[in-house]
């Protein structure tokens, strides 16, 4: 990745509603240079997809998050790829990270009740034949998201002045 790529990646992952033409000027190049950036990062499969941050249980109380951390039996010969591929297929999943740890994978996983999110753990996902064990955590409150702050910011220490 050249200097112009990386440039127009992190204003990209800023505000990924920005404009060729904004981003140009941002970082000293023209328009069609920053489209062509823009379009080779996506075919490389740097830049995956572009979303808005949300606060999904702000718009709908009942919506839940859960963090699953997974123990598996990695297979002869595949390692975790294939366990992560039957895994990251199931439309609740949101995210899927190989970790270090007690826990091999953590899942994120998503669910418009509790209900759906429990039936998912134990219907789907923890039932797999590589699978282990599982340790789900709901997601209570978020505080910051994607590097945005969900809650408005009250400091209420005093300054220390001399």
């Amino acid at each position: 990745m050249d200097k112009l790529e990386r440039d127009v990646l992190a204003l990209i992952k800023q505000d990924c509603r920005m404009s060729h033409a904004k981003i140009a000027k941002a970082v000293g190049s023209d328009e069609k240079s920053v489209a062509a950036a823009v379009a080779r990062l996506e075919s490389s499969g740097i830049i995956l997809g572009y979303t808005a941050l949300t606060d999904d249980g702000a718009a709908n109380p009942d919506f839940v998050e859960a963090l699953i951390e997974v123990r598996v039996n990695p297979m002869y010969g595949r390692g975790f790829d294939a366990i992560a591929e039957d895994i990251y297929k199931f439309d609740q999943v949101k995210s899927l990270y190989l970790m270090s740890g007690g826990y091999d994978l953590a899942v994120f996983i998503e669910g418009r009740n509790l209900r759906e999110v429990a039936a998912f753990v134990s219907e789907k996902l923890s039932v797999m034949d590589k699978v282990l064990s599982t340790a789900t955590h709901f997601i209570l409150k978020k505080y910051k998201i994607g590097g945005e702050m969900t809650v408005p910011s009250e400091n209420k220490r005093q300054p220390v002045t001399p």
